[in-house]
């Protein structure tokens, strides 16, 4: 039996070790978004458009049923405790800040973390395995510059796209519930929504959502490039990435709704 002292430090060695390649992946990143367009040829502008088609418009339909439904529960779920207070004109705030501050960001980022980052580890994977990496850099392509920054940008500019749209939906969809079940006037409803629905609630939502599109690209793209061991391993490294990405969108929510709480921006 293997001692837990020594279980513990491999983990946490592990965790260190993946921690500080994906901070370089990252930076690595971000030096070729910066000095890419002064070295030659950088990631072409139709790859980015690709993947911002791939990432962004093709997510919408779902971002937009998940959204719908969302703001239909939150006021449903709202207005039975409203309407004993005699608020229940309330449940239109209700709904347009819980998606703008919290619900719409996460949503979406696990929703694109299901299906672009593991869409994203599973073709990097497949291009691990068969050496297709090491094709590129037989050929002196930088796969961070080639593979990661088109997905990098895409992400960084469509998560919090796939956001506004699905801010927009969570409200329509409780507008369904609070007019035509409530019985709350269509201008009163719209009126109370966005009264009480302040700039920062919009922008920090926003900010959420691009931290949640870096972290998505980073895990994606660095388990893809990391996998090991044939079609099983790209298996393995697909659950691991959406896993970690559910994770981690999570954590930082939790920092980043803690850092604008207590900050009182």
């Amino acid at each position: 039996m293997e001692n837990p002292v020594a279980s513990i430090g491999k983990v946490v060695i592990n965790l260190a070790r993946h921690t500080s390649s994906i901070l370089v992946l990252f930076f690595n990143t971000i030096q070729w978004i910066v000095i890419g367009p002064f070295k030659g040829k950088t990631a072409s502008r139709q790859s980015i458009f690709q993947q911002m088609v791939f990432a962004g418009v093709q997510s919408v339909i779902i971002v937009f049923f998940i959204s719908f439904f969302t703001g239909i529960v939150i006021a449903m779920q709202s207005a039975y405790q409203l309407k004993q207070l005699g608020a229940i004109i309330y449940v239109a705030p209700m709904v347009s800040v819980s998606m703008a501050r919290e619900l719409g960001p996460v949503f979406t980022a696990l929703v694109v973390a299901g299906r672009v980052g593991s869409a994203i580890t599973a073709e990097l994977g497949t291009m691990k395995v068969s050496e297709q990496i090491e094709s590129l850099e037989t050929l002196a392509i930088d796969p961070v510059r080639f593979l990661v920054v088109p997905r990098f940008l895409a992400l960084l500019v469509m998560v919090p796209c796939l956001t506004i749209i699905s801010d927009i939906v969570g409200v329509l969809g409780g507008l369904i519930v609070g007019v035509f079940s409530l019985k709350i006037n269509m201008y009163r409803y719209f009126a109370f929504s966005f009264d009480l629905l302040a700039w920062k609630d919009i922008w920090t939502g926003l900010v959420k959502s691009g931290v949640f599109g870096v972290v998505i690209a980073m895990i994606s793209c660095y388990v893809g490039l990391d996998t090991r061991g044939g079609a099983e391993g790209v298996g393995k490294a697909t659950t691991v990435s959406v896993v970690s990405s559910f994770i981690l969108i999570i954590l930082f929510d939790c920092l980043l709704t803690g850092l604008f709480f207590f900050s009182n921006m």
